[in-house]
Protein backbone atom coordinates (compact mmCIF):
# COMPACT_ATOMS: atom_id res chain seq x y z
CA UNK A 1 0.00 0.00 0.00
CA UNK A 2 1.14 3.48 -0.98
CA UNK A 3 1.80 6.01 1.86
CA UNK A 4 3.13 9.55 1.08
CA UNK A 5 4.97 11.77 3.41
CA UNK A 6 2.85 15.81 4.04
CA UNK A 7 4.94 18.37 5.17
CA UNK A 8 4.06 19.53 9.18
CA UNK A 9 4.77 22.85 8.82
CA UNK A 10 2.13 26.58 8.91
CA UNK A 11 2.27 26.97 4.49
CA UNK A 12 -0.93 28.96 3.93
CA UNK A 13 -4.12 26.54 3.12
CA UNK A 14 -3.52 26.54 -0.82
CA UNK A 15 -0.32 25.09 -0.99
CA UNK A 16 -0.15 21.64 -0.95
CA UNK A 17 2.99 19.41 -0.83
CA UNK A 18 4.04 15.96 -0.43
CA UNK A 19 6.79 13.28 -0.43
CA UNK A 20 6.44 9.60 -1.52
CA UNK A 21 8.25 7.17 -0.02
CA UNK A 22 8.76 3.47 -1.70
CA UNK A 23 5.56 1.43 -0.88
CA UNK A 24 3.17 0.40 -3.48
CA UNK A 25 3.57 0.46 -7.15
CA UNK A 26 4.78 -2.04 -9.28
CA UNK A 27 8.55 -1.91 -9.53
CA UNK A 28 10.24 -5.49 -9.17
CA UNK A 29 13.68 -5.48 -7.16
CA UNK A 30 15.93 -4.01 -7.03
CA UNK A 31 13.34 -0.85 -7.42
CA UNK A 32 10.78 -2.42 -5.34
CA UNK A 33 8.09 -0.28 -4.14
CA UNK A 34 6.94 2.82 -5.57
CA UNK A 35 9.78 3.80 -8.23
CA UNK A 36 9.01 7.49 -9.79
CA UNK A 37 12.50 7.32 -11.69
CA UNK A 38 12.93 6.54 -15.20
CA UNK A 39 16.60 6.77 -15.38
CA UNK A 40 17.93 4.19 -13.25
CA UNK A 41 17.35 0.92 -14.87
CA UNK A 42 14.01 0.09 -14.32
CA UNK A 43 10.94 -1.36 -16.38
CA UNK A 44 9.81 2.00 -18.01
CA UNK A 45 6.28 0.71 -17.87
CA UNK A 46 6.29 0.54 -13.98
CA UNK A 47 7.65 3.52 -13.59
CA UNK A 48 4.66 4.87 -15.67
CA UNK A 49 1.96 3.19 -13.87
CA UNK A 50 3.63 4.08 -10.91
CA UNK A 51 3.80 7.85 -12.11
CA UNK A 52 -0.08 7.59 -13.10
CA UNK A 53 -0.70 6.00 -9.84
CA UNK A 54 0.62 8.97 -8.00
CA UNK A 55 -1.13 11.22 -9.66
CA UNK A 56 -4.54 9.06 -8.98
CA UNK A 57 -3.24 8.66 -5.15
CA UNK A 58 -2.22 12.38 -4.05
CA UNK A 59 -5.27 14.12 -6.37
CA UNK A 60 -2.53 15.84 -8.18
CA UNK A 61 -4.39 18.60 -10.69
CA UNK A 62 -1.78 17.77 -13.26
CA UNK A 63 0.54 15.13 -14.03
CA UNK A 64 4.52 16.14 -12.22
CA UNK A 65 6.84 18.42 -14.23
CA UNK A 66 9.76 15.98 -13.82
CA UNK A 67 13.48 17.05 -14.34
CA UNK A 68 16.20 15.76 -16.02
CA UNK A 69 18.51 16.71 -12.85
CA UNK A 70 22.12 17.58 -13.39
CA UNK A 71 23.50 18.57 -10.18
CA UNK A 72 23.55 22.48 -11.19
CA UNK A 73 21.99 25.78 -10.50
CA UNK A 74 19.53 26.05 -13.30
CA UNK A 75 16.18 27.21 -11.98
CA UNK A 76 13.12 26.40 -13.89
CA UNK A 77 9.70 28.54 -13.98
CA UNK A 78 7.21 26.06 -14.02
CA UNK A 79 5.74 28.19 -16.98
CA UNK A 80 8.36 27.47 -19.44
CA UNK A 81 8.74 23.68 -18.35
CA UNK A 82 9.11 20.92 -21.14
CA UNK A 83 9.40 17.42 -21.09
CA UNK A 84 13.38 16.25 -20.50
CA UNK A 85 14.17 19.84 -19.21
CA UNK A 86 17.45 20.21 -17.83
CA UNK A 87 17.32 21.55 -14.05
CA UNK A 88 17.58 21.24 -10.43
CA UNK A 89 15.21 23.07 -9.40
CA UNK A 90 11.84 24.60 -10.51
CA UNK A 91 9.44 27.81 -9.44
CA UNK A 92 5.69 28.21 -10.15
CA UNK A 93 3.44 31.64 -8.98
CA UNK A 94 0.59 30.09 -11.15
CA UNK A 95 -2.22 27.67 -9.90
CA UNK A 96 -2.17 23.64 -10.31
CA UNK A 97 1.32 23.05 -11.94
CA UNK A 98 2.91 20.78 -9.86
CA UNK A 99 6.94 21.55 -9.19
CA UNK A 100 8.37 18.30 -8.58
CA UNK A 101 11.92 16.75 -7.94
CA UNK A 102 13.21 13.28 -7.07
CA UNK A 103 15.79 12.17 -4.80
CA UNK A 104 17.57 8.79 -3.16
CA UNK A 105 19.70 11.03 -0.64
CA UNK A 106 19.96 14.28 -2.20
CA UNK A 107 18.37 16.89 -0.11
CA UNK A 108 14.70 17.79 -1.37
CA UNK A 109 14.13 21.59 -0.21
CA UNK A 110 10.11 22.60 -1.05
CA UNK A 111 9.83 26.45 -0.44
CA UNK A 112 6.68 28.41 -0.10
CA UNK A 113 6.05 32.22 0.49
CA UNK A 114 3.90 32.86 3.36
CA UNK A 115 0.81 34.57 1.47
CA UNK A 116 0.81 30.97 -0.98
CA UNK A 117 1.49 32.58 -4.29
CA UNK A 118 4.76 31.24 -5.12
CA UNK A 119 6.22 28.24 -4.85
CA UNK A 120 9.70 26.11 -5.11
CA UNK A 121 11.18 22.50 -5.71
CA UNK A 122 14.93 22.00 -5.05
CA UNK A 123 16.89 19.54 -5.47
CA UNK A 124 20.07 19.56 -3.37
CA UNK A 125 22.89 17.49 -3.79
CA UNK A 126 25.97 18.71 -2.74
CA UNK A 127 27.29 19.55 -5.52
CA UNK A 128 24.15 21.82 -6.45
CA UNK A 129 24.04 23.11 -2.71
CA UNK A 130 27.72 23.75 -2.95
CA UNK A 131 27.40 26.35 -6.15
CA UNK A 132 24.30 27.84 -5.08
CA UNK A 133 21.25 26.87 -5.95
CA UNK A 134 19.53 27.66 -2.86
CA UNK A 135 20.38 31.34 -3.14
CA UNK A 136 19.73 31.22 -7.21
CA UNK A 137 15.89 30.01 -5.93
CA UNK A 138 15.25 32.36 -3.12
CA UNK A 139 15.99 34.81 -6.56
CA UNK A 140 13.12 33.50 -8.35
CA UNK A 141 10.94 34.65 -5.40
CA UNK A 142 9.10 38.21 -5.81
CA UNK A 143 9.58 38.71 -1.76
CA UNK A 144 11.81 38.98 1.02
CA UNK A 145 13.60 36.20 1.87
CA UNK A 146 11.76 36.11 5.82
CA UNK A 147 8.63 35.63 4.04
CA UNK A 148 9.58 32.24 2.33
CA UNK A 149 9.39 29.04 4.24
CA UNK A 150 11.29 25.80 3.67
CA UNK A 151 10.95 22.18 4.29
CA UNK A 152 13.59 19.73 4.17
CA UNK A 153 12.35 16.35 3.09
CA UNK A 154 14.21 12.53 3.68
CA UNK A 155 18.23 12.68 2.70
CA UNK A 156 21.35 10.69 3.78
CA UNK A 157 21.91 11.67 7.41
CA UNK A 158 24.53 12.97 8.85
CA UNK A 159 26.46 9.23 10.46
CA UNK A 160 26.07 8.09 6.86
CA UNK A 161 27.69 10.96 3.93
CA UNK A 162 31.64 10.46 3.97
CA UNK A 163 33.19 13.01 1.55
CA UNK A 164 36.59 13.65 0.88
CA UNK A 165 38.57 16.70 1.75
CA UNK A 166 37.72 18.54 -1.77
CA UNK A 167 33.82 18.40 -0.72
CA UNK A 168 35.10 19.67 2.65
CA UNK A 169 37.09 22.70 1.22
CA UNK A 170 34.32 23.51 -1.23
CA UNK A 171 32.03 24.54 1.49
CA UNK A 172 34.40 25.95 3.96
CA UNK A 173 36.29 28.21 1.19
CA UNK A 174 32.05 29.61 1.32
CA UNK A 175 32.17 30.66 4.78
CA UNK A 176 33.59 29.38 8.18
CA UNK A 177 30.23 28.41 9.47
CA UNK A 178 29.99 25.70 6.95
CA UNK A 179 32.96 23.81 9.27
CA UNK A 180 30.34 23.14 11.52
CA UNK A 181 28.45 20.91 9.17
CA UNK A 182 31.39 18.47 8.89
CA UNK A 183 32.84 15.71 11.39
CA UNK A 184 36.34 14.33 10.36
CA UNK A 185 36.91 11.29 10.73
CA UNK A 186 40.91 10.49 9.11
CA UNK A 187 43.29 12.78 7.28
CA UNK A 188 41.18 13.11 4.20
CA UNK A 189 37.76 12.11 5.02
CA UNK A 190 34.67 13.80 6.68
CA UNK A 191 30.84 13.40 7.63
CA UNK A 192 29.04 15.63 6.57
CA UNK A 193 25.70 17.46 7.19
CA UNK A 194 23.47 18.34 4.25
CA UNK A 195 20.84 19.51 5.76
CA UNK A 196 22.47 21.91 8.10
CA UNK A 197 24.77 22.92 5.26
CA UNK A 198 21.17 23.64 3.38
CA UNK A 199 19.96 25.42 6.84
CA UNK A 200 23.11 27.77 6.97
CA UNK A 201 22.27 28.68 3.28
CA UNK A 202 18.74 29.39 4.13
CA UNK A 203 19.29 31.46 7.24
CA UNK A 204 22.27 33.54 5.30
CA UNK A 205 20.18 34.57 2.88
CA UNK A 206 17.26 35.70 5.56
CA UNK A 207 14.81 32.58 5.42
CA UNK A 208 14.47 31.24 9.05
CA UNK A 209 11.18 29.39 9.10
CA UNK A 210 12.68 25.99 8.21
CA UNK A 211 10.74 22.63 8.86
CA UNK A 212 11.89 18.94 8.48
CA UNK A 213 14.51 17.64 7.79
CA UNK A 214 14.88 14.67 10.60
CA UNK A 215 14.63 11.68 7.87
CA UNK A 216 17.74 9.78 7.25
CA UNK A 217 17.30 7.96 3.74
CA UNK A 218 20.33 5.49 4.25
CA UNK A 219 19.00 4.30 7.60
CA UNK A 220 15.61 3.32 6.78
CA UNK A 221 15.29 1.01 3.77
CA UNK A 222 12.10 0.03 4.29
CA UNK A 223 10.40 3.70 3.74
CA UNK A 224 13.27 5.35 1.39
CA UNK A 225 15.64 4.58 -1.44
CA UNK A 226 18.86 5.08 -1.42
CA UNK A 227 21.90 5.19 -3.83
CA UNK A 228 24.74 5.67 -1.36
CA UNK A 229 23.16 2.37 0.53
CA UNK A 230 22.45 0.36 -2.30
CA UNK A 231 24.00 1.58 -5.62
CA UNK A 232 21.25 0.88 -7.64
CA UNK A 233 17.88 2.06 -6.41
CA UNK A 234 14.66 3.93 -7.48
CA UNK A 235 13.82 7.60 -6.55
CA UNK A 236 11.33 9.33 -4.76
CA UNK A 237 9.66 12.48 -5.33
CA UNK A 238 9.10 15.36 -3.84
CA UNK A 239 5.99 18.27 -5.07
CA UNK A 240 4.94 21.03 -4.35
CA UNK A 241 2.20 23.31 -6.00
CA UNK A 242 -0.58 25.92 -5.71
CA UNK A 243 -4.26 24.88 -5.50
CA UNK A 244 -7.12 26.57 -6.96
CA UNK A 245 -9.41 25.79 -3.98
Amino acid sequence: MMSLIYPDWPAPKQVSALSTTRHGGFSLAPYDGLNLGSHVGDNIHHVRKNRDAIVELAQLPESPRWLNQVHETTVLSASNWKENAAADAIYSNTQNQVCTIMTADCLPILLCNTQGTQVAAIHAGWRSLAAGIIEKTLTAFNCPPHEIMAWLGPAIGPQHFEVGHDVYQEFAQHSDDAKKAFTQTDSTHYLADIVLLAKQRLNARGTHAIFGGDLCTVSDPNNFYSYRRDGITGRMASMIWITDK
